[in-house]
């Protein structure tokens, strides 16, 4: 027989406030003021590195504006490719009212990433966190400027990881996060930031009408294009034509066929006439291999993408089903 229920009606075992003894609960107002230290430092953290930025652009009347966020101490800037793309001019304004003039590094519509200089006196750019090791459900907050009102803060949790979003370019953008942190046009561009004031992502898009779908650049990806486009100007790559997401792999297929990553990249879409559709691969394929290199999700396939590897005859290992098959693919070059 249990005896937990008598137990805990035992008023031995309860405080005169009918606690149960030895347990201290937290009261709304010490969770809700955890919470708020929680935001407060972060937004602190982040907020002098965020600027307003305002845009002319090229042979119009009205420009547009979106936000972004110092990440070196040298005035180099991220946001979105659509708020600064085809910019005739570009001006920034901080948190503390300084303004000053930026030009553009370079920008990548496939991933809507962009890269701004510019020469304003900057104390405390932003941190970079990591979007690889994001979970869901933690805390997210977004800092930027909607509609105009500069540095607005609003907060959420991390929704869900590894969705897939079709960018202005037509490419389809891999490892976007979703959060419910509110944005509305303005927040473009903008930092979204984790409780330890870290950059984690890129704020870029949001589903209308719906409310609470709001995405994300993850980090990760802003930070290897940002190296691009400061190297060459450019982002090089070679492509093979998919759109998919990651996902766990099952425990019994890792250890059958020797697998050195718990994850993969499922297949959602093959694209016509493409190096994986010629090689032969599925919607329902999951990649764990490219070439010698293991794949635990979209992130390093994208990396070794490189132009480097276009026009290489390549060896794809995939699972179908549960079983293990390799592909050979040849990427092909793509510039943008």
């Amino acid at each position: 027989m249990n005896a937990l229920p008598s137990l805990l009606s035992d008023p031995e075992f309860h405080s005169p406030d009918g606690n149960l003894r030895g347990s201290s609960p937290l009261s709304d107002e010490a969770l809700l003021d955890a919470y708020s230290i929680a935001v407060t430092t972060a937004v602190e953290r982040v907020s002098p590195a965020v600027v307003k930025i305002d845009v002319q652009k090229a042979g119009r009347r009205h420009g547009g504006s979106g936000s972004g966020f110092i990440f070196t101490p040298d005035g180099l800037v991220l946001t979105n490719s659509h708020v600064v793309h085809e910019a005739g001019g570009v001006h920034l304004t901080f948190a503390d009212g300084q303004r000053a003039s930026a030009t553009l590094v370079g920008d990548d519509p496939d991933t809507d990433t962009a890269v701004l200089r510019t020469d304003a006196r900057v104390l405390s750019p932003a941190v970079l966190g990591r979007s690889q090791n994001l979970k869901v459900g933690q805390l997210a907050i977004a800092v930027g400027n909607p509609y105009g009102f500069q540095f607005t803060v609003t907060a959420g949790v991390v929704s869900a990881l590894g969705r897939s979003m079709r960018a202005a370019s037509g490419r389809m953008m891999d490892e976007i996060i979703q959060t419910d942190a509110a944005l509305n046009p303005g927040n473009s561009g903008g930092p979204l930031v984790n409780s330890r004031g870290e950059v984690i992502g890129i704020n870029t898009a949001t589903i209308l009408p719906a409310q609470g779908i709001c995405f994300a650049i993850g980090i990760d990806t802003a930070k290897f294009v940002a190296s691009e486009l400061l190297l060459h100007g450019r982002v090089r790559r070679s492509w093979i034509g998919i759109a998919g997401q990651n996902v766990p792999l099952p425990r019994r297929l890792v250890y059958e066929h020797k697998l050195t990553n718990n994850t993969a990249i499922l297949v959602n879409e093959v694209y016509p006439e493409s190096p994986a559709a010629q090689a032969g691969l599925l919607a329902g394929d999951i990649i764990v291999a490219f070439g010698a290199e293991a794949i635990g999700g979209i992130d390093k396939l994208h990396r070794l993408l490189t132009a480097e590897a276009a026009n290489q005859p390549t060896t794809l290992t995939i699972l179908r089903g549960v079983e293990c098959r390799q592909l050979q693919i040849i990427p092909l070059t793509k510039e943008s």
